[in-house]
């Protein structure tokens, strides 16, 4: 293998997780044989991507060379300027507004809504975008029945968002090279993935952009409050005490960071048993409006559990498009509730 082979070869190699090859990402700095040593220089942004690399040419070179060196050669980062909680940038000035779903707890239906969310403003005309900043948990994908679906990327380099139900939608679900791959991913690999997914996809013009934020007030919250000018904030939680608290805990961030709320929604409040039709407070009575009083927030709403919802979800079916009308009703009436706030352009 002479070095014009070499470097055709490498640029020709898969990124490990992705279906672009290290020639479509100018990772291939240069290259250099001597005798039976090579040396191949990569341009990377993390120390995450060079070791990711530099391994996979070293499975695949091994047998090629007796010797293999790989070494790193550090573009500049797109952007440093990070903003502030109080003097936020603006990555995505595609979007007239930005809402943010979020909760402190897992688990209590915050991706949920947020589908149903996007597909209701969708439904009223807007232009809605869905970002999936879960990384470590991306549901959204499977929600809008895209699960199987990866990125592309158009001529200008951008990557394409998947659409469904009126939305464009972007997740690091649809990057892995299965549905089960997890990502062992430090913080600040994360945030820049989602940096990434609000300056490198194709959007359009947005009249919401609404983010499906991870639990718990960590990095990403916080970098999302300080790269994006937040119009409002939903919060989500069950009546289930353990799961107030953590909202609490939500809401007081996001008072310290100076985020306007929305309100308060209470999902899973109470089910009714398809046979007898008797309600059961599964996890308790009325925890949503005790938190929405206590911190002066609206209760925008309260979602019952039940069988449908959740087969909903499953098949990729939003609630507020494809389930029973008490559904639709309770997810419209959020919906329009946020359209009342203040802080929303339209």
């Amino acid at each position: 293998m002479n070095n014009v082979e070499l470097k055709n070869f490498l640029d020709a190699l898969p990124y490990p997780g992705l279906s672009r090859t290290l020639g479509e990402l100018k990772l291939v700095d240069s290259t250099r044989i001597d005798e039976t040593k090579a040396t191949i220089v990569l341009s990377t942004v993390s120390d995450e991507s060079y070791l990711s690399v530099k391994q996979a040419i070293l499975n695949t070179l091994s047998n090629r060379f007796s010797t293999i060196d790989v070494q790193q050669k550090l573009a500049p980062a797109k952007d440093i300027n990070y903003g502030s909680t109080a003097t936020p940038n603006n990555r995505a000035p595609y979007a007239k507004n930005i809402i943010a779903v979020t909760s402190g707890k897992g688990g209590v239906g915050k991706s949920t809504l947020s589908v149903n969310i996007a597909v209701g403003l969708a439904q009223k005309g807007y232009k809605v975008g869905l970002l999936d900043a879960d990384i470590y948990g991306p549901n959204t994908p499977r929600m809008l029945g895209i699960e199987l679906e990866r990125m592309r990327w158009n001529d200008e380099n951008k990557i394409i968002p998947s659409e469904n139900f009126g939305i464009k939608v972007m997740s690091v679900g649809l990057t892995t090279p299965a549905e089960d791959t997890p990502l062992v991913w430090r913080s600040s690999v994360a945030v820049s993935a989602l940096i990434q997914f609000l300056e490198d996809v194709a959007w359009g013009n947005l009249d919401f952009m609404v983010i499906d934020m991870p639990p718990g007030t960590g990095d990403i919250q916080l970098t999302m409050a300080e790269e994006l000018p937040i119009t409002t904030a939903v919060m989500v939680t069950t009546p289930q005490t353990v799961a107030t608290d953590d909202v609490s805990r939500a809401i007081r961030m996001y008072q310290d960071i100076h985020v306007p709320m929305a309100g308060i929604v209470e999902n899973m409040s109470y089910f009714i048993a398809p046979d007898t039709l008797k309600r059961y407070d599964i996890f308790g009575v009325g925890g949503g409006a005790l938190v929405a009083k206590k911190y002066g927030l609206k209760l925008l709403g309260e979602i019952p559990l039940t069988i449908d919802a959740r087969e909903a979800s499953d098949e990729g079916k939003p609630a507020i498009a494809m389930g029973s009308d008490v559904l639709k009703e309770s997810y419209r009436k959020i919906v329009d509730e946020i359209l009342k706030e203040k802080n929303i352009r339209i």
